[in-house]
This record gives structure tokens, sequence and C-alpha cells, in this order.
């Protein structure tokens, strides 16, 4: 069995390999390539090992002896799921490779703003505290999360590892009713529980009924001192709208770790407000990128290797 990696970059360079070796007869290395350049190297392989390379229905269609393509990611908007079906390649993704990982980041980016961590450091750098009257600044407020309401969309294995590690710093955490779902579901609303939220973290998927989850008419129910953070998809917040409220005072902190279009080659907003003194932390797409969330990718795509070649 040939399989061909088209975006190995994508996992770094330390990342062994040697798994998926084991489970094929023969391995093409790629760091990078395009969709056409694709259609080329994937010519007599039967596995694809992709991450984010488009294969599309063209793509797919040329490619007669592809009988398996493995997507080193959870998502799988990339690939033309409907031309696979058609043509009987199987797709098979990888999840929850990265819990620990985008946990403990959603914690960094929770704890940072909490402390104003932001503004803060830019006062160090300014030298502020070099002039200060006595031996501290306090020109920001903080918030003690001990006791505070921690609202989270999504209960998957996610947020449920970001509940927990809330848990121990003595936080009340509540989980949202999956949004568009909420007749069917027991537990309230992101409406009903943003209001009173002090924090409020995103680890859903973007939908229909997720996109501008929090738009500007959602943000204005907030408490102007909550923290808003995303760790899941761009376009789950209205970035335009939570970066006015940041501005007006209305939030109290705004942590991003996505953005709507990755990565952001005409810029975006957020990018540019990273000048300002405002509580806002953007992260490049990192909160999956520990070695072992990485290795695990790897070690998640040899098991459905092998689990194909088993039929």
């Amino acid at each position: 069995m040939k399989a061909v990696i088209l975006d190995a970059a994508s996992l770094g360079p330390d990342v062994d390999l040697s798994p998926i070796r084991d489970q094929v007869d023969a391995l093409d290395v790629h760091e990078q390539s395009t969709t056409a350049q694709s259609r080329e190297r994937l010519k007599g392989a039967e596995v694809a090992l992709v991450n984010k390379v488009v294969l599309d229905a063209a793509t797919l269609e040329a490619l007669p002896d592809l009988e398996l393509i493995c997507v080193l990611a959870t998502g799988t908007n990339n690939i033309d799921m409907a031309a696979a079906e058609r043509l009987d390649i199987s797709v098979r993704n990888v999840t929850a490779y990265g819990t620990a990982s985008v946990a403990q980041h959603t914690l960094m980016l929770m704890l940072a703003l909490a402390n104003r961590l932001p503004l803060y450091q830019r006062d160090v750098a300014a030298g502020r505290w070099n002039q200060a009257p006595f031996f501290c600044l306090m020109d920001h407020r903080t918030l003690q999360l001990e006791g505070k309401q921690l609202a989270i969309v999504g209960q998957g294995e996610l947020g449920t590892r970001v509940g927990d590690l809330a848990s121990a710093f003595g936080m009340h955490v509540t989980y949202a009713a999956r949004p568009g779902n909420e007749a069917n579901d027991s537990r309230p609303g992101i409406a009903e529980l943003a209001p009173e939220a002090d924090v409020i973290s995103l680890h859903c998927p973007l939908t229909d009924a997720t996109r501008h989850l929090f738009d500007a008419a959602r943000l204005a129910t907030l408490k102007p001192d909550a923290l808003l953070i995303n760790c899941a998809r761009g376009g789950i917040i209205d970035e335009e709208a939570a970066l006015a409220a940041l501005r007006d005072g209305r939030l109290g902190g705004l942590g991003v770790d996505v953005l709507p279009v990755e990565p952001p080659r005409e810029g975006h907003p957020l990018l540019d407000a990273l000048a300002e003194p405002l509580n806002l932390i953007v992260t490049p797409h990192s909160a999956w990128i520990t070695p072992e969330a990485r290795q695990n990718v790897v070690a998640l795509t040899a098991d459905n290797l092998r689990l194909y070649r088993n039929g």
C-alpha cells in the first residue's frame, strides 16, 4: 500500500512519522502541496495523508487508485466528501489528539486576561513601573477567578477538560445548551447564561447556528468586565463587534486563537488592534501545537491505517 503525505510541514519538523511508515509499504513525504500538485503527487497512491490541502472533486476523479484519505486533523471541510463517497474513497480523520494542549492554552488565555497581562506588560515595557509612586502598578482592575461564573459553549471532550481545569481554580462552571437545539436540551441556553457569566469560553464547531453566536446584540448583554475566549473556530464571534465592545469598555477582555481566514494574509482588525492598549490576546492558531499533541496526530493516523488494512 503506497501512501503520500501532502503537507507534512503542517505537523512540524520534530514529528516522528515512523508509526505511519510502519503501516504502509511506501511513504512519499511532501512538505507542502497545492491542489494542482496533489494530482501528480498522488498518482498511483492508494492512501492520501493530508491536513489542510484541498482535495476537490476534480482531483479525486483524477486518482483512480486512491482508496483512503487520512485527514491529519478533525475537520474534513477540505475534502469533497460527496465526491469521495461517490468514488468509494474512505475518509478518516483524527479526534481528541490535542485535548490537553488546547485546554492548557485556553486556561492560559483566561489567566492572562483575568490578570490584565497585556496591559501590565505594556506598562512595564513603557517604563511606567520605574516611575510609579509606590511599589506596584494597579491601574487595571484584575479578576480573581475563584467564585466566578464560567459559561462554556461545547460540552465535548475539550469543553469538559476546560471545565475541569477551571473548577480547580474554584470557578462555577455551567455548560450551555447546543446552539440551535435549545428546545430539546435541558441545559440553559447561552442567551440565558451570557449576562451572568464572568468568563465565556467557546469549544463548539462553526455551524449556521454558531456563526456570529456572539454578535453585537449578544455582546451588549455581557457584564462590562466579562472575558470572552475563542479557541474553537473563527467566525463564532463577530470579531469586529467584539473589538468595538473592548474599545468602548463594554468587554473586559478578548482572547482568540482562531480567525475566520487563516493565515490572515489580508490582515484582520484584531491584528491591527494589538498595537492599542487593550486587554486583547491573539495567538496564531497555536493552541494545539504542543509536541505531544502533534505526535498524537501521527499515532492516531497510524491507528486509522491499521484499522483500514485490517478491514
